[in-house]
Formats: structure tokens, sequence, C-alpha cells
């Protein structure tokens, strides 16, 4: 079958991870991605090259040149997508920046990820993986340790959330110019990315008590009798009825600790909680109780590490891992496809090229293919997803914010929640704002008879629940498709759609645990990411394949089932090191004392706090020219980490970011959340939001960061109070009239479920 992007030609000028990154997720659906690399190869020599570069085709030109450039701008011309990650600027003194080459290729799309943004006061700033993390708080101290001790993580959250939100907002525009033939100019730098993945740790709510983010002892870590860990997750009150039972302490029901609301509220009973379940994990091994426990229906996953999953049967069996002849490594294991289609199926289309070997073929393909500046037909600014109505059944975190970005780019968004779900509506200020709320009870036959009568209007569904939950309410995609069957139909969840583990119920911390990520950040024992990583990308990457379902829809009229999960996103962000092949060595860094990944891309502490250098062996000689570093050129690897920690603890931490960046190098304090969060740029762009909620008061939370020139994505409204929206949306279906009934009921609720 032809994949969703079958058709379009990309031209990948990026470099590093984001750029290439980005650039796969769309060869992967069908793109025909030209790789544009110097004649000495890509600047990063890594393995994760063979996951970012497979499937397409590459070309070397040197874009220092006149003939190179000339080329390059060939290129251009007959593509629909280039992709760049340069700073600011770079391309623009090169002759091929956004806004020359849209104004002379009006149907292409431009997508730049640079570090920081070009209307940033750092875009002149090298925006390494670690300068951006440092910037957006990523580095914090560890809150469990008594410590201002920054934690580095290996994993490039800034560079993969970049290259997920850089894929979906070019999908958003080839959609948008599937409508009026424009393209346009889209920006995603790698800092305002992170103000997604920090989502919730940025909510406040100004008028109302804070709620601390503390762990549970019914949802945490545990040490088995084996000495591995297992993360356990019994959020709601029927897992920890399942939990007891397996486990034969159900004599724990009689004192208290079962009721998760007083072990939140009381420290003693949540202390003594901790005690028995300590203890009790003791007398089993993780296997043991990863089987027994999960057959009972409550989720748990051993802390196992990257390596283990790889080989791991699920992890094979459903295609999140795929074995990739490449012609530098041999046979290799690395990430499969990202969003799943099933219409439309994406596929890796081959291992990465070898260095030029497509040259003679693509400059033959030159010869009268320009074709982005032709079949423009009007301007039409409207919003990619005006007209589209969306119903997001979705709960927790990750399927909510796949119906909040598709209302951000402008959908009509229906967000349907039980009336009485155990506490209330979860996350709902963060995830549930440009959405319209109705509770809806989906198990009575009048709820399901209103949710048919939305469907008939509606061209998303989103969902995501555990395998086979929707089937057995008769409103599965199967049913759905009956009625509609142009419909997209979105399923999100935590282990995929196909393998042994597909009908396991699992949060952001079992994908954490499953894949490695706690086992690698945590080193003796596990340690959850900075960040709640894999929903909010799973959210992203549902509403990257919605958009590319969208644009098949509107070229042929059909739709589709499409879907994401935890575990698929999990191995997205670990692909800088997910592989698996001879010789691989796991040099990663890892563990809570981690600073970095050598001595010119780690933290250190200045005499008033933490910075990170990120710079190349090239800027050494640089580097020595600042009073006090001169003798960095005469030290060896070995001995310049120690050098330059005993300098830099001789003067402020805004001494030597001034000082590193004037001599060329990427240099940023690190920042907390709050600092962050009130940051002037994005407080004006609206990356952070405060806003008076109806029913709460001023409320902060992240706003959406794409920029898109012709289309612009947009906030939405503030969460409405749970049921709010009732009467507008029943009125929509011809139902108004039965609102009073539907309420006395039962059916319907308008008021008195908490948003938490």
């Amino acid at each position: 079958m032809a994949g969703a992007l079958d058709g379009v030609r990309v031209i990948d000028f990026g470099q590093y991870m984001a750029g290439p990154l980005a650039a796969q997720l769309l060869a992967d659906q069908g793109a025909d991605v030209v790789r544009v690399d110097p004649p000495s190869g890509p600047l990063w020599d890594t393995p994760a090259n063979a996951t970012w570069n497979r499937g397409k085709r590459s070309i070397a030109i040197d874009l220092k040149q006149e003939a190179g450039l000339a080329e390059a701008s060939r290129l251009v011309a007959s593509a629909d997508v280039v992709i760049e990650n340069f700073r600011p600027g770079v391309m623009e003194r090169l002759g091929l920046g956004p806004e020359a080459l849209t104004e002379r290729h009006p149907a292409l799309v431009y997508l730049s990820l640079p570090g920081f943004g070009a209307d940033d006061p750092r875009a002149s700033v090298p925006g390494w993986e670690g300068v951006v993390a440092a910037a957006s708080a990523t580095y914090r101290p560890n809150p469990e340790r008594d410590s201002d001790r920054p934690v580095y993580t290996a994993i490039p959250i800034a560079s993969g959330y970049a290259a997920l939100l850089g894929a979906t907002s070019g999908g958003m525009a080839l959609l948008a110019r599937e409508r009026d033939g424009r393209g346009q100019r889209v920006e995603v730098p790698l800092y305002d990315a992170m103000y997604t993945a920090i989502g919730l740790y940025g909510l406040k709510i100004t008028d109302g008590p804070a709620r601390p983010l503390r762990a549970s002892p019914w949802v945490r870590q545990y040490e088995c009798q084996d000495g591995r860990w297992v993360q356990f997750h019994a959020a709601f009150t029927r897992f920890i009825m399942q939990f007891i039972d397996a486990a034969g302490v159900g004599e724990w029901r009689e004192d208290g600790v079962t009721d998760r609301h007083r072990v939140r509220d009381e420290p003693e009973l949540s202390d003594e909680l901790e005690r028995r379940m300590r203890a009790l994990f003791k007398t089993r091994p993780a296997l043991e109780w990863e089987e027994l426990v999960n057959a009972a229906g409550t989720p748990t996953a051993i802390c196992r590490t990257t390596a283990e999953w790889l080989a791991h049967p699920h992890a094979r069996e459903s295609e999140m891992i795929v074995e990739v002849d490449d012609p530098r490594y041999g046979p290799m294991l690395q990430p499969g496809v990202q969003a799943r289609l099933g219409g439309t199926p994406g596929e890796v289309r081959g291992p990465a090229p070898e260095l030029d070997g497509d040259r003679k073929a693509i400059l033959a393909e030159l010869e009268g293919a320009a074709r982005n500046g032709a079949g423009v037909e009007r301007e039409d600014p409207r919003a990619v997803l005006d007209g589209v109505k969306v119903l997001d059944l979705c709960i927790i975190l990750a399927g909510p914010t796949c119906g909040r970005t598709l209302g951000e780019f402008g959908a009509d968004v229906i967000k349907i929640d039980g009336p009485s779900r155990e506490d209330g509506v979860l996350f709902h200020h963060d995830v549930n704002r440009a959405k319209r709320s109705l509770l809806l009870d989906l198990k009575t036959e009048k709820g399901r008879d209103i949710f048919w009568r939305l469907v008939d209007d509606a061209d998303v569904i989103v969902q995501n629940y555990r395998k086979g939950v929707v089937d057995r309410l008769g409103i599965g995609y199967e049913e759905v498709r009956k009625r509609r069957p142009d419909i997209v139909y979105a399923s999100l969840n935590a282990y995929g759609h196909d393998g042994p583990w597909a009908d396991r119920p699992g949060w952001e911390q079992l994908a954490q645990a499953a894949t490695g990520m706690q086992e690698r950040f945590g080193g003796e024992a596990p340690v959850l990411q900075p960040y709640a990583i894999n929903d909010y990308g799973t959210g992203i990457t549902g509403a990257y394949a919605v958009a590319l379902a969208l644009l098949h829809r509107r070229r042929t009229g059909e739709g589709q089932h499409v879907n994401a999960a935890l575990a698929y996103t999990a191995c997205t962000l670990q692909s800088s090191f997910l592989q698996d092949y001879a010789g691989k060595d796991w040099d990663e860094p890892r563990g809570q004392e981690a600073l970095g990944s050598g001595p010119l891309q780690r933290l250190y502490r200045a005499s008033d706090g933490w910075f990170f250098l990120g710079a190349r062996e090239s800027d050494v000689a640089a580097i020595a020219s600042i009073s006090g570093l001169e003798s960095a050129e005469q030290c060896s690897p070995e001995a310049l980490g120690p050098f330059l920690e005993a300098r830099f603890a001789s003067a402020p931490v805004e001494t030597w970011v001034e000082w590193l960046r004037e001599a060329g190098c990427g240099a940023h304090r690190v920042a907390s959340i709050e600092e962050v969060m009130e940051d002037p740029r994005a407080v004006a762009r609206g990356f952070s939001l405060t806003r008076q909620h109806e029913d709460a008061g001023l409320i902060r939370t992240t706003g959406p960061v794409a920029m898109l020139s012709r289309t612009p994505v947009r906030p939405g409204d503030p969460a409405s109070p749970p049921g709010l929206d009732a009467p507008s949306i029943l009125a929509e279906i011809g139902m108004d009239e039965a609102l009073a009934d539907l309420i006395a009921e039962g059916v319907v609720v308008v008021d008195g479920v908490p948003a938490l």
C-alpha cells in the first residue's frame, strides 16, 4: 500500500539529531527524502545516523562553494519540504533562508529547527542539546536529594521534541497546502519545543492550593528479591484491590492503606504503606512480580535496561524494534515506525544510504523537476484544521494531548469524559484547553446514542483506553467505520496494538521502566526522567498520524485507523543510542551523578551556581583565549575536565557564560522551571499562558510552540469547567430539549466533577 506521503519530496539539510529525525519521520511515511551532507559526511559521526537517515537518498554538496549552492538551489526547486536545523541566519547567508525560498517557491514548506528561535535573544548561541536542556530546566536537581547538583540525562529530549513537533507541523502545513496550493515557513526551536515537554510541571493555579507532584506508595518503584526493580502503578482503587488479592495480603483492606485518598493526605499512613510494600516486594523476584501483578490486571513493569528491551519479545513482535541491514554496521536493531497508519502504513524503506551514493540519479531527476512554485491557487489563511470536528475520548495525558494539539491547529474538539470517573478530570487545565467539555456516560444506551449523533458530524475520533475497552462498549473503530467509512480514528496506548503486551494498561512510568529510561537515569536505583516525555510525545505523534490521515482523506475520501504508543515514543526519544549491532558499546552517560558526555559537553559548577558548556574539540583554542583558561590547549582529553572544573569554580556563572559565548562556544546557566515559565519571550509568545478560568481563577499553563507563517497555531480557550459545554453541544445535534431529562438520569453531568 502507498504511504501517506508518497509523492512528497523532502530535502534534508539537517545535522546532528533534530533535523535528520524529523526527516526520518517523514521518510517512514513514504516521503522521498534527499539527504544533503557536506563532502566529509555528517557533522556528528554516530551509529544513530543509521536510524535517522534510513530510507533516504544521499547527495554530498559543499554549500561553501558556488557550484554547491547552485545544486542545492535546484534541489529546493524540486522539493515540497525543506528541513534544516542550523542557527538562525546561517541558511540566509547562503541564500537558502526560509523567507527567500518561500517567496521564490510559494508552494514550499520550509521547516527550521534551530536551538533558539530567530526572535530569541540567544539566537546566536550554539544550540547544543545540553545548552538548550540547561536553559529549559531539564537538568534541574533531583528533588529527593538534598543537593543543588543538577542531573544530566543522556536522552536528547529537546532534539526529540523539536523533531516530533516539526514533523507534525510539516504534515499540517502540507494539509493546508492541499487546500489552497500554498506552502509556508515553519519554525520549531529546540528551546521552545521543551515547553510542550514541561507540560504539567509548569502548571500553576494562582488562587488554589498547590498539589505537589510527589510519589504515592501505590505508584512507585520497588526493589525485589533478586535485586531487580519494578515500577508498580496502582493509580486507581480497582488496581489496588486486584493487587492485594493477587499478592495474598487481603487483610490490608481492614486498616485504611487501600484508601488511596487517605494515603495521599495522611503522611503517617503513607509511610506505613511504603514500609509494607518495600517488605512485600522483597519476597519475590522481579519477573515473578511482573507476571503475577499484570495477570491480575494491575500495571507493573521491570525496570529493564535498553539492551534488554531491544531483545524483548514484545518489542520485536510489535515491531517497535526492527532489524535493518545497514551497509556500515551490518544487521542492526533500531526503533521501528513511530506513527502507525492502518490504511497507508509506514515502513522502514531501506537502510541509511552511502554518502553521495545517489548523486547521479538525484541530479538526473532535476532536469525540468521544478514544481513547488506551480499550482498556487489562492491565499486561504484559515487554521489548518478549520472545519474539522474531533471527539476526544481520552484520559490522563497522552490522548488528551493529541486532542489538544489538534485544537491548537484549529479543530473543534469536544472532550468527552465519564461523569463519575475517579479523581474527576485529571490534569484538566493542562490538557483540555482548546476544547469543549461534555461529561457523558457511554455505558448507558442513551449516552451511546448521543455519541453516535456526534459521530455523524465528526471527522476524527481519538481514544486511549486499553485495547478492547472501546470495542466492548460498541464504539471501536470497526463499528464506527460501518457508519462513517471516512472517519479518522486514532488509538493511543502504552505498549502498542500488536504483540503480547498489547492489552496491558500502562502509564508514563511504565513506558520509562520497560524501555530502559529509568534504569539509565537512576543508576543504582531507577529514577523517572524529569518530565512526562512519553505521554506528551505520544500525544504529538497521534496528532501527526491524524494529520497524515486527513491529508490522505482529502486526496481520496478514505478514512483509516491510526495509532501511537508510549513505548514507541520511548524508543524514538532514545534513538541516539537505541541500536544494537556487532561491537556495540553501551557507553552513554548514566546515573544520578552524571554531568555530561565529556569535558566539552557537560555541567560545571561556578562560584555561585551551575552552567552547561557546549563546545567541540576545535573550540579548545578559543576556550584557551579566555583569561584563566590559557592552559586548556595543553590538557589531555582526560585532564581537560578536571582542569575546567577547577577553573570554573573561581568565578560566577554569568561571567563564564558571557566569556564562553564571546569565544563562540555554547553556554547557559541551569534554569529552574519557574524561570522558564516566567521567561518574558515565552510569556509574550504564549508558550507560558496565565489566564482567567471560569471555575478556578488565574491558572498558568504551557501553550503551543510551533510557528507557522500562514496558518498560525492558537492556544484555544481556557479549559471549561468539566461538563459546562453540554447545552451547546447537545443543541448542535438537536437534543437541547432533552438535556434536563439526561441530567436527571445521570447520563449527562454539567457540574460537580472536580478538575485536577
